[in-house]
């Protein structure tokens, strides 16, 4: 019999791919509280992110601003007997550009054909709410024919629009397309001989984010809110610096009426050589009021980050003098009051007037993105002494840099150590091995120093095909063990996103990213559901998971954190294990809980793992990479647990402190 247990156990060590390992987890030893700001959203307008995606507008360069007027648009017939088209520009507008459309032959059609973003999605039966300002030049009344087209040139919804005064005037109208179809178009045109001005052409679905019209795509918002992240960080990294200062984010410019804010060239229109988009521009109808609203939506605490007066140092590396830093500062200050003061302020005002009379409760505010160097940290502190003297409150975020060491980076936190900083922003975009070489980077970091921002991170394989590095399991797996060290050290990382958060499959210029999307459907990758696993499950405190009394942190491939969630509302607390095995065999666990009593006897499981290290999810297969629930029937505060091979493993039980 004994010879019997030998070999079962034995060939139980065989299979789960090591000796048992004992976990020990306790409850009445908390290392530290974990922030409601732990894990978060970064979003940057890259890879069409905004316009083209998150923002639901379908119609590109709908008022004819890009630096080539019709780039987007194309005629429908080429022949100036039939008809012409006129550019004009009236410096009295926000946005100058109208065009004049002159139809010559009586009952024929005569006008323009938009692409939208890479094409145009459109859905069977929903409809689409469609918009222009007009006028008739000829004081009689002129027919708009307004088609939607599929692929092919085929009609899928029409309607039909009397333009009848000689006045700039909004017309609208509603269309339904009768199929599906991933690349439509859309139809402007003359009917018969006349001639019309038109301008701000306009299509978005009716179904959009919370039904508000005219905003956000429903579906990609919905994957951020099923996030639950503590924080929105917007509108983004390098935009902010701007290729020149010229051509920097500027919040004021993004609010009010759409119709009048003022469209940019987005600095990522040139950068990559290999994946030039000559049509990326800013038409600013996702601005900061539509920021500050989705963070609300979403329960996440607002982040904007602003231009310290530094172009991108990668770029023109361009610089406010000291002496002009003036108006950079103010425009912080002018922010602060739209987020958060009173309606009889110039700033509380104007956000009221934008339907949200009450304030944002912004709280914390970025100063720069990746700026290093001496010129940094004597604009930072002309910005900190300022805010910090009319807003005390508010927290604010600087950079270490774009590298996550090196001499600059050194010589960063030193600075910021010296002038006693909130948060330092810390990037890292690396190799699998770095993630899991550097799961306890934030053990020894100074615990009474400035806190952690870890900002933009992503795991880039080095075996994946540039440009277009995939979002493979690997890099997935080393970001969940990473992960588990930033939780761990929850008193120094008080705030940490992935990066770039979107990318459209048409038009991207940066990868890995954490969703895809094209103009009908979205996926999340392997790394979101990484993401979305620790961000719903962040806990209210640190607890200790040692093995032979140290942290798990490599040891037989595998990276374990705990938490504890006093927040919940089932009348108790709840123990949350996050546990990434990288080995290619399975790793069998006893773990033990002290400090606490169990409520019940069920554990419940999230497993996310994949066989092959390379995989990916996709259109075809947006799962194929995804969580798997399960539960375990388990007794006491003893648990004996198999982790999948390649896998991260949610444990999570019902107990009392």
């Amino acid at each position: 019999m004994k010879r019997l247990i030998l070999i079962l156990t034995i060939a139980f060590n065989i299979y789960s791919g090591y000796a048992q390992q004992k976990v020990v987890v306790d409850a009445s030893r908390p290392i530290a509280k974990i922030q409601p700001t732990m894990w978060g959203l970064f979003f940057e307008d890259i890879n069409f992110a905004a316009d083209g995606g998150l923002y639901a507008e379908l119609v590109k360069n709908r008022s004819f601003e890009f630096d080539e007027p019709m780039m987007g648009w194309e005629l429908t017939a080429y022949n100036d007997s039939i008809g012409r088209i006129f550019i004009f520009r009236d410096e009295t507008k926000t946005n100058a550009h109208y065009i004049r459309l002159q139809c010559n032959v009586d009952n024929t059609d005569f006008g323009v054909v938009n692409e939208g973003f890479r094409g145009i999605g459109l859905r069977a039966g929903n409809p689409y709410d469609f918009s222009i300002l007009a006028r008739s030049i000829q004081n009689g009344n002129a027919r708009l024919n307004i088609r939607l087209l599929n692929h092919d040139g085929k009609t899928l919804a029409q309607t039909e629009i009397t333009v009848n005064s000689g006045e700039w005037k909004k017309y609208s109208a509603a269309l339904t397309p009768a199929s599906t179809e991933e690349k439509a178009s859309l139809s402007v045109a003359l009917q018969g001989k006349s001639t019309v001005d038109i301008d701000m052409v306009s299509l978005f679905p009716r179904d959009t984010w919370k039904n508000r019209p005219n905003v956000l795509r429903k579906d990609l918002v919905q994957m951020l809110a099923d996030m639950k992240p503590g924080f929105i960080r917007f509108p983004g990294g390098c935009i902010v610096e701007g290729r020149t200062l010229l051509s920097r984010y500027q919040w004021k410019n993004t609010v009010g009426n759409p119709a009048d804010r003022k469209l940019i060239i987005n600095r990522w229109n040139t950068e990559f050589k290999n994946r030039l988009t000559p049509d990326y521009y800013q038409s600013y109808g996702l601005g900061f009021f539509e920021y500050f609203l989705l963070a609300e939506d979403i329960g996440a605490e607002p982040l904007p980050v602003m231009n310290c007066g530094m172009a991108c140092q990668f770029n023109t590396s361009e610089l406010a003098p000291m002496e002009n830093l003036d108006p950079y500062v103010q425009d912080v200050l002018d922010l602060i009051e739209f987020a958060n003061g009173d309606t009889t302020s110039e700033w509380g005002k104007l956000r009221a007037s934008m339907g949200h009379p009450a304030p944002f409760h912004l709280k914390m505010v970025g100063i720069g993105n990746e700026q290093w160097g001496p010129q940094y940290f004597e604009r930072y502190k002309v910005f900190a002494e300022a805010i910090h003297r009319k807003y005390p409150g508010i927290r604010l975020v600087s950079g270490a840099g774009p590298f996550p060491g090196g001499e600059d980076f050194n010589y960063a936190w030193k600075q910021l150590r010296h002038l006693n900083a909130d948060l330092v922003d810390e990037h890292y975009y690396s190799s699998p091995k770095w993630f899991l070489q550097n799961a306890t980077r934030y053990d020894s970091y100074d615990r009474k120093g400035p806190k952690v921002f870890a900002g933009e991170y992503a795991a880039h394989d080095p075996r994946a095909k540039a440009p277009e590095l995939k979002n493979n399991w690997e890099a997935s797996l080393a970001e969940a063990a990473f992960m588990t060290g930033l939780e761990r050290n929850a008193d120094v990382v008080f705030m940490a996103s992935y990066a770039p958060l979107f990318a459209n499959a048409e038009a991207w210029q940066w990868t890995p990213d954490l969703i895809w999307f094209n103009g009908l459907a979205a996926f999340g990758t392997p790394n979101y559901y990484v993401q979305k696993m620790f961000s719903s499950n962040r806990g209210t405190e640190v607890l200790p998971a040692l093995s032979n009394g140290k942290p798990i942190a490599g040891q037989d491939s595998l990276y374990i954190s705990a938490c504890i969630d006093s927040s919940t509302d089932k009348g108790s607390e709840e123990i949350i294990l996050k546990m990434v095995n990288v080995s290619s065999r399975p790793a069998h666990l006893d773990i033990t809980l002290n400090g606490v009593k169990r409520t019940d006897n069920k554990a419940m499981l999230e497993v996310l793992s994949s066989g092959d290290p390379l995989a990916v999810n996709s259109f075809s297969t947006p799962t194929a990479i995804a969580p798997v629930d399960k539960t375990m029937d388990t007794k006491g505060r003893s648990i004996e647990i198999i982790l999948d091979a390649n896998s991260l493993t949610l444990l999570k039980v019902h107990c009392k402190r």
